[in-house]
């Protein structure tokens, strides 16, 4: 067991101590996101021998939008200079590169689960659960923490479904102290809504469907927004204060404006600037 938990800054992408994994070991499909294809442990034609990225000042402009909306919640340090101990794939053998490949989804999703795990601990609605989310956030720190090989087989999606009744559980605390009807919209379908200055106050949006959604100035206060897919919404003059769960790359896939109110967990995507 670590002696100290991974703190938010550690949850964070540092592109710098990293040897370029998402740009390697994850695929893409030419699409709206990416203007190619590329399987999975190929590396981007775009990615230089330093790691870095050879467009990475204008990948919206060159179709790879997709690339500016991900974050590995500091996976991509984690495999790179923790669970290899710095051993670069490149130079390492071709099993060891391609176990790589394979541990850094798996950890990836083990930080997200320490990203929404550390937030329920701020939620002081959810202190009777701190206990118990203080007990997994260490778990998941200790498995996120653990060799190439035994990650390569960790069920990550059972221990997922096992941190999410917990999560739910801080949320309907939560959201029970905002006034007012709180709705329900979990899972709900509301591609393209027309949701301009909308009451979402304490609104449990957990997955749904809000992709190119008109938020204008809508009220999401208190709002749960785990899993909610915001690409391309509207949040142009919307009050976001107080929402949880909500993650940089959720926001990074939405549109907004310096007059959109944010929790302090994220900050404004700079891209939101070429917008006005």
């Amino acid at each position: 067991m670590p002696d100290q938990t991974l703190g938010r800054a550690d949850l964070r992408a540092d592109c710098e101590r990293c040897f370029g994994l998402c740009c390697v070991a994850l695929p893409f499909a030419a699409s709206a996101d990416f203007a190619i294809d590329k399987q999975a442990g190929t590396p981007c034609p775009n990615l230089r021998g330093d790691h870095r990225c050879g467009i990475h000042a204008t990948l919206r402009q060159k179709g790879f939008t997709g690339c500016t909306v991900y974050d590995c919640f500091g996976a991509g340090q984690q495999v790179s200079q923790i669970t290899f101990g710095g051993q670069d794939w490149r130079t390492g053998s071709r099993e060891q590169a391609r176990l790589m490949f394979d541990v850094f989804p798996v950890v990836r999703q083990l930080h997200e689960l320490l990203w929404y795990l550390s937030e329920a601990l701020t939620l002081p609605a959810a202190r009777p659960l701190h206990a118990e989310l203080r007990r997994l956030l260490e778990e998941t720190e200790s498995l996120a923490g653990q060799t190439p090989d035994r990650l390569a087989v960790l069920d990550v999606g059972a221990h997922r479904q096992t941190v999410n009744v917990l999560l739910l559980e801080a949320s309907e605390l939560t959201r029970a102290g905002v006034r007012g009807r709180r709705k329900d919209r979990r899972g709900a379908d509301l591609i393209g809504a027309r949701l301009k200055g909308a009451d979402l106050r304490g609104a449990n949006l957990r997955g749904a469907y809000l992709i190119a959604a008109d938020l204008t100035g809508a009220d999401l206060r208190g709002a749960d927004l785990i899993g909610a897919d915001l690409r391309d919404a509207e949040l142009t003059g919307a009050d976001l204060t107080g929402a949880f769960f909500l993650t940089q790359p959720q926001l990074n896939a939405a549109r907004g404006s310096a007059g959109t109110r944010l929790p302090g967990s994220v900050t404004r995507p700079v891209h939101w600037a070429a917008q006005l």
